[in-house]
């Protein structure tokens, strides 16, 4: 945005070997396979220092995975194990969420609830194989505010078996950031009047760690962008100036190709979005890529800046855009479950709230409830589950915002179907994880819960997830 502003391993080669064949059994989808060995990553949480906005001489103070903002692209393949270890090298506890990705309860990342939390000097090792191709994100789950707020995120792509037939494979992280004018990240996170609004908003968003002038591209390419929003709390709606954008997967998961409405792509904390570009600008000219969601506050985010060379190639290419299907299962709508979730409070909302305490050490009370009921932070023991599913049958879940402000929500574990919003048909067979919920819509959702344990169900606007709107699904 441009304003003026090291333990050992602790697993079992046992454990190791079955990872592939748990995961097989735990979704039927994926083909049984052999044991292989998981690929090993080691991942550290620290302080750092980096340039966000674009000057050596400035750096902001940061907590990062890998030294880094944002942490490292993470790079697997569908069907392959993975362990993941995890260090904590922050001065307070931590956690990480493979967000996205349906996988074992107890690989969920969610301080007290589905593992202990990660203490300072400690690590913890995390192991799963990823069903689903896709784009997905990794960040923490303790002391959310303050530690996504900080910086803790990456990217975590999933590859399908082919590749697909694009010429580029590109990444954007956008992150939002509030800084002060010497480019240091501003204190009050956890503000109870911004808790009760929109949530922590900020001044400067980057793409891939800086604030961005331009990106390069070619003309005659054809490009496949990846979009994941790592804010807190800001929505974006992104126009990309001369060019036809074409959506072919949303949170990772394909869905049939289609453009944008108005040629404008929103995108929600925590929202991903795969896109086809088709480069056909003019070599040697810049095009604007403009987010303007905010009222008022309309700003360009980079620029798409064409080589001035010849195009690689003149017409697009004639391959297909439609990205091959997961092994999701498809709900059966007939004989689901209907269950009802009330999105209440917040400022010039209502509702009633039946509070659990107040935001993670900092004495507020609760602005938000999910049918009447209220639970604050980030995840801990003892959380009571507000619905139990019937683990492998159907579930149609109806979510009615009664407030005056947007919700992403986001369900842990699963992925689910978008049928309507207020009665109309989505079209264009979406699936997702979160999904964006305007002011007074009922937007409905289906997906089979295949996937055993307790799954937090919360607004990714992080201000309203750690002062009410979460909530425990149970599939038992």
């Amino acid at each position: 945005m441009h304003s003026d502003l090291s333990p050992t391993i602790s697993r079992r080669a046992l454990l190791v070997g079955g990872t592939a064949v748990a995961a097989s059994a735990l979704f039927p989808g994926i083909p049984r396979a052999a044991p292989v060995e998981p690929k090993v990553i080691e991942l550290s949480a620290a302080p750092g220092r980096v340039s966000l906005v674009g000057s050596p001489d400035t750096e902001t103070n940061v907590w990062c995975y890998g030294n880094r903002i944002p942490g490292p692209d993470i790079r697997l393949r569908q069907g392959e194990p993975v362990r993941l270890v995890v260090r904590n090298q922050l001065p307070e506890d931590t956690t990480v969420h493979w967000h996205g990705i349906r996988l074992p309860n107890a690989m969920d990342g969610v301080p007290g609830l589905t593992q202990p939390p990660i203490k300072p000097g400690e690590a913890f090792t995390y192991e799963f194989t990823p069903p689903d191709a896709g784009t997905f994100w990794y960040h923490p789950h303790a002391d959310s505010l303050q530690q996504l707020g900080r910086g803790l995120a990456g990217a975590l792509i999933i590859e399908e078996p082919e590749p697909v037939p694009v010429d580029r494979d590109l990444v954007w992280v956008l992150s939002d950031w509030r800084l002060r004018s010497n480019a240091q990240i501003a204190p009050g996170f956890g503000n109870g009047m911004e808790a009760a609004m929109s949530g922590r908003v900020g001044n400067t968003v980057t793409v891939n760690g800086v604030v961005s002038e331009d990106e390069p591209v070619r003309a005659g390419e054809r490009v496949r962008l990846r979009l994941v929003n790592t804010s807190l709390a800001r929505i974006m709606a992104l126009r990309f100036e001369g060019h036809r954008p074409t959506i072919v997967a949303i949170d990772g998961q394909p869905c049939e190709p289609h453009e944008p409405d108005n040629g404008r792509l929103l995108l929600a904390p925590a929202m991903r979005v795969d896109l086809i570009l088709d480069m056909q600008g003019e070599p040697g000219r810049r095009y604007r890529v403009v987010d303007d969601f905010y009222d008022d506050l309309s700003y360009w985010l980079t620029q798409l800046a064409y080589k001035d060379e010849p195009p690689l190639r003149a017409h697009p290419p004639d391959s297909p855009l439609r990205l091959p299907r997961n092994p999701l299962p498809e709900p059966d709508l007939t004989n689901a479950e209907l269950r009802e979730l009330r999105l209440q409070g917040g400022m010039m909302g209502g509702g009633g709230m039946m509070g659990m305490g107040g935001m993670m050490g900092m004495g507020n009370q609760a602005s938000w409830s999910i049918n009447g009921h209220s639970m604050t932070g980030d995840g801990h023991a003892g959380m009571p589950p507000l619905l139990t599913l019937r683990r492998g049958r159907s579930c149609v879940l109806s979510m009615r915002n009664e407030t005056a402000w947007w919700h992403p929500m986001h369900l842990h574990g699963h992925s689910f179907r978008v049928l309507s919003r207020n009665g109309a048909p989505v079209p264009h067979r979406q699936w997702a994880d979160t999904v964006l919920v305007r002011p007074k819509e009922t937007v409905e959702i289906a997906f089979v819960a295949d996937n055993p344990g307790d799954w937090m169900l919360h607004c990714h606007v992080t201000d309203h997830q750690v002062s009410g709107m979460m909530t425990v699904l149970r599939v038992a």
